[in-house]
């Protein structure tokens, strides 16, 4: 009998050369199917979402897996997280249909990126946020990333070595707020490019010092030249926090964020 699991992952990334198994560095994805391999007694391949880039974090990574036979559903949580590390956690488990496919069932996907604004860092949330001494106008930063709403081309965002077939996406929603010292700018999309998030907020944060008006972001999709972008911001800060599906594929939510932010 085959047995179809869909699995919420979180995971803190500092330590991860990302999702995807590497032969050079260590990976998120090769402790966790370690870790299933065990409670399954055979050997597991898992498909994720997202694949989250070298220190990106999540709270919601989304994956599936199938194996022969049944486990208890105490085994995803209980037994499998007492064989993995400690920055990585099953947070909630699901018995899914057997088309269903993490990746290619997604409709969307949302990140957050955390912004420490600060004339010093602070310790206890190394790794965890992005720290920027240069004050920044959130407001100026929220009115440049509207332009990104829409199907878009977002050559100017997509990182060299990408192997999308397409840079076109659809951003579904954007904002940027404030909560005291930090900024934390939350997008949704269909997909991502690769390292596109993080060049979204090395845009930003020249709108937010004011180098650069709101209207730039709209000039760099228009232009469609990766050189004429802003550096790539550091993935201290990214977490996947959501994957999107159809209304008839209900899956549960794992709702804890450490930091916080409006539901």
């Amino acid at each position: 009998m085959k047995s179809f699991i869909a699995l919420g992952i979180e995971y803190n990334g500092r330590s991860y050369c990302g999702w995807q198994k590497q032969s050079h560095s260590p990976s998120v994805q090769e402790p966790l199917e370690k870790a299933l391999s065990n409670i399954c007694a055979q050997n597991i391949k898992v498909f994720c979402a997202g694949r989250t880039d070298t220190g990106v974090h999540a709270t919601n990574q989304v994956v599936h897996f199938e194996f022969d036979g049944a486990r208890p559903k105490t085994a995803w949580l209980r037994g499998v997280n007492n064989h993995l590390p400690k920055d990585i956690s099953v947070v909630w488990s699901k018995e899914v249909d057997e088309n269903f496919h993490a990746r290619f069932s997604a409709i969307s996907r949302t990140y957050r990126y955390i912004i420490q604004n600060t004339k010093a860092p602070n310790a206890s949330l190394n790794g965890l946020v992005t720290w920027h001494r240069n004050p920044l106008n959130e407001k100026l930063m929220n009115e440049g990333a509207q332009h990104l709403l829409g199907k878009h081309d977002f050559k100017s965002f997509q990182a060299s070595g990408c192997q999308a077939n397409t840079s076109i996406r659809t951003v579904q929603s954007i904002e940027v707020i404030r909560c005291g010292h930090f900024i934390t700018m939350q997008i949704t999309a269909n997909a991502f490019l690769l390292h596109m998030v993080r060049n979204v907020i090395g845009c930003l944060l020249q709108v937010g010092e004011a180098r650069q008006s709101p209207h730039f972001v709209k000039d760099l999709i228009a232009v469609r030249d990766r050189t004429k972008a802003p550096d790539t911001a550091k993935p201290n800060g990214l977490y996947l926090i959501d994957v999107g599906y159809s209304e008839n594929i209900t899956l549960p939510k794992n709702k804890i964020f450490p930091l916080g932010w409006k539901s």
